[in-house]
């Protein structure tokens, strides 16, 4: 029998036992049809009013199963962790955890506080298998010069899940080198929309620097062209040509799901298109290159925002980046914000390293036209930054639903600044 947790320090809590002696003599199961809602779920809505998306019961709990069980090797024994607030899908991704029997872990609060490492505190306490989290995180222990693998015990680890954004290659480098070299790490994608993941890990297919292992099984995910067009090894709209379990059942207050086809069918009629701007490898791995709607068109050539992040975060005093297109004249000029580290000031030299960098590993058409400092970087409440929002402050347009972030002070920051006006 497992230690009594200690319950007194948490607001309302119950222990599951107490509940059960003194509220109920008995529980009774519902029995419910298989599309029975589940959750509603709830699109940024940054660029608009969110999307109340209706999930099913059934088609949730198919999905979450096949991914925890198949693509992740979750186990009864395992401890499930991911580092999520409750308003993020992966929260109810991990809760799913359960139906596998696993033992799962909440942390809520700064990822990097009362200590940088107090995750990995968290993972070594609690004996954590599964440790799953977003690619800005790792990437920021990388920068705080973190080594969980010798700081800690982590020897019951062994996978990291990352999700949230692409995961460059140099933090693949950096969980190998400073965590565990002998860790499935499982650079998952999918989204609200889904609850689930369109391309995800593989516990028995090598792990390729840079790219997500696999395609959903039972997921008809294709790459496309503008034309419908099957893509290889080129980049394009991220679909899926049939349907799959997780499906919405639809949008609340939308009877006759007009506002749910127009959202994912009207591109290619009766294909779901994400709209991630991605590409499928030689060795059928996946790309995620950023989404489709903050694609960078300078000179008519199409350049995804994550092909720039990944160079800019090479960059020493580099905290993070924002890059948009602005419109000029009769084409689009790349403009890049960047967050330095405390103490840190963009000047030439700096500028000069960071253009630099982005031209040796990608191409003339990638480097900014315009870089520009920043102290505050807008993000969603699920910590993703929002390139469209920030794309219609610089044009002078609305930005509707600003209570879908986190920081909507932030924005501010980018009305009417003088260097965009030449």
């Amino acid at each position: 029998m497992h230690e009594e947790a200690d319950t007194h320090g948490i607001d309302k809590a119950v222990a599951w036992h107490d509940y059960l002696n003194n509220n109920a003599s008995e529980i009774e199961f519902e029995s419910q049809p298989f599309d029975h809602p589940l959750y509603i779920l709830y699109s940024s809505g940054t660029t608009g009013a969110p999307k109340c998306i209706v999930h099913s019961a059934g088609g949730t709990l198919l999905q979450h199963l096949k991914e925890h069980r198949l693509h992740t090797d979750l186990r009864a024994d395992d401890v499930l962790f991911y580092y999520t607030t409750c308003g993020w899908m992966m929260w109810n991704w991990l809760v799913s955890g359960l139906a596998c029997g696993s033992t799962l872990v909440l942390f809520d609060g700064s990822p990097f506080s009362p200590a940088p490492d107090v995750l990995w505190s968290l993972a070594e306490r609690e004996g954590i298998t599964v440790f799953g989290t977003s690619a800005k995180y790792i990437a920021a222990c990388e920068k705080e010069g973190l080594k969980p693998g010798r700081s800690h015990d982590l020897s019951r680890l062994r996978a990291v899940l990352s999700t949230g954004s692409a995961l460059a290659h140099e933090s693949f480098d950096y969980v190998y080198r400073d965590i565990d070299p002998n860790l499935l790490l499982a650079s998952i994608s999918g989204g609200t929309d889904i609850v689930s993941c369109f391309a995800l890990g593989c516990p028995i297919r090598p792990v390729y620097r840079g790219q997500l292992q696999c395609r959903g099984l039972g997921m008809a995910v294709d790459v496309f062209d503008d034309d419908g067009k099957p893509l290889r090894e080129d980049k394009g709209e991220l679909v899926c040509t049939r349907p799959f379990p997780s499906m919405p059942i639809g949008f609340w207050n939308d009877p006759n799901g007009e506002r749910y086809r127009d959202a994912y069918f009207s591109t290619f009629p009766g294909i779901w298109a994400h709209g991630d701007y991605a590409e499928i490898t030689a060795v059928d791995g996946l790309i995620i290159h950023g989404r489709s709607d903050a694609v960078l068109n300078p000179g008519g050539v199409r350049i995804g925002t994550a092909e720039i992040y990944r160079q800019v975060e090479k960059v020493e005093g580099v905290l993070e980046s924002l890059c948009i297109g602005q419109e000029w004249g009769d084409d689009i000029r790349v403009i890049l914000f960047v967050r330095l580290q405390p103490g840190i000031g963009l000047d030439d030299a700096l500028r000069d390293e960071i253009r630099r960098t982005i031209r040796t590993n990608t191409s003339p058409r990638h480097v900014p036209a315009k870089i520009i400092q920043v102290s505050d970087i807008p993000r969603t409440l699920s910590g993703k930054i929002v390139e469209l929002a920030v794309r219609n402050i610089v044009h002078g347009r609305p930005v509707k639903n600003q209570d879908a972030l986190a920081n909507p002070e932030a924005l501010d920051l980018y009305k009417n600044l003088p260097e965009l006006q030449q």
